[in-house]
């Protein structure tokens, strides 16, 4: 029984000894597979390295041609903006001194009319005969003797009245113009009055015109004579439609007929002026003064 027992087990263990050696060779074989996977993977690893350096390299250079390209696209736009904004100022300067030359030449071709009418009234009153005398009326006791009279009577020449020569003859608009509102800040009433008053007769249709009428209103406004200050911006309003003295002379007519205790007079020269010219200054104020008559008791 003994020797069956160990028989048995000596051939078992012949046949596990060549089991355990291929197992063994099959161990060699991986390892020797791991190893050489291990081997590609340092060979990718070291290329991938390389390859990444070459592209950070290649990146860098690009980075700095674009930069170069963007700062000489910077420099030129700066410079492009630059001669623009110089040319943009040279034609400003152009267009004012242009401007300052047509309101200069506009002054002298007024001012040459006005010389032109002052000459043509002169040459009227040089031309104009000598008033006649009657010799029937008695002589001054206090005059010169006369030395030799006439010894047949004359006949009486038909009068004709002498051109009177006006008082605006030789003024320009601008300076007429002027010296009227000279008046008016200095508080010579009368004659800011008359100064205006004498600049419309002169030059109706002057650019002026608008707010010369308008300053006869803010002169008799300033003296407190409301009605005739309403007056004034009545003519404003319908003489100079579309002038610039036109929301003014709105707002200012509904000052005065305020101070005359016509309040619906004054909350209608305010609307109109809010609703014809809601964005002027004069428009913004007369919202402010309706609001205010709409909080009155």
């Amino acid at each position: 029984m003994k020797r069956v027992t160990a028989f048995a087990l000596t051939a078992l263990l012949a046949g596990l000894v060549p089991s355990a050696s291929a197992q063994n060779r099959e161990h060699q074989q991986m390892t020797a597979d791991v190893r050489m996977l291990q081997e590609q993977t340092q060979i990718l690893t070291t290329a991938l390295a390389a390859l990444n350096q070459t592209l950070l390299e290649a990146l860098k250079t690009l980075n700095a041609r674009l930069d170069q390209a963007s700062d000489a696209d910077r420099k030129a736009f700066a410079d492009q903006k630059l001669l623009i904004d110089n040319i943009q100022d040279g034609v400003r300067i152009i267009r004012e001194r242009s401007n300052d030359t047509n309101v200069r030449m506009g002054e002298l071709r007024e001012e040459l009319e006005a010389l032109r009418e002052t000459v043509q009234s002169l040459q009227r009153a040089a031309t104009a005969p000598p008033p006649f005398v009657d010799p029937t009326l008695p002589v001054d006791p206090n005059a010169p003797p006369v030395t030799a009279a006439p010894t047949q009577p004359i006949a009486p020449a038909p009068t004709s009245p002498s051109p009177v020569v006006s008082s605006t003859a030789g003024l320009s608009p601008t300076r007429l113009y002027e010296t009227a509102r000279a008046d008016y800040f200095a508080g010579q009433w009368t004659s800011a009055i008359s100064g205006f008053e004498a600049f419309l007769r002169a030059f109706p249709r002057s650019e002026q015109a608008d707010d010369a009428q308008f300053h006869i209103g803010e002169t008799y406004y300033a003296q407190n004579q409301w009605a005739q200050a309403i007056a004034a911006y009545n003519q404003v309003i319908q003489n100079y439609v579309g002038t610039n003295a036109v929301p003014d002379a709105y707002y200012k007519r509904g000052l005065a007929q305020e101070r005359l205790g016509q309040a619906d007079a004054a909350r209608g020269s305010w609307e109109a002026v809010a609703k014809n010219f809601p964005d002027s200054d004069a428009g913004r104020l007369a919202k402010q003064n309706i609001d205010r008559l709409g909080r009155t008791p």
